[in-house]
């Protein structure tokens, strides 16, 4: 089975870049503190490389 990530948005969106904005409501992630678990792909990886200074990552055994 393939790992999973937990992903948590840990810092503001308020003055970042609208796309930065519209990269985390892609991960489904709407307030501060909120976390959404997602499979591990190559699209998930590369949303998460662009928004990597406001989340927290965490990889979860299968």
């Amino acid at each position: 089975m393939a790992p999973k990530y937990k992903i948590t948005l840990v810092r503001s969106l308020i003055g970042h870049p609208e796309r930065q904005r519209r990269t985390a409501r892609a991960l489904g992630l709407k307030r501060i503190n909120q976390s959404v678990i997602k499979d591990d792909n190559g699209a998930i990886r590369g949303q998460i490389r662009k928004i990597k200074h406001l989340v927290k990552v965490e990889q979860l055994e299968a």
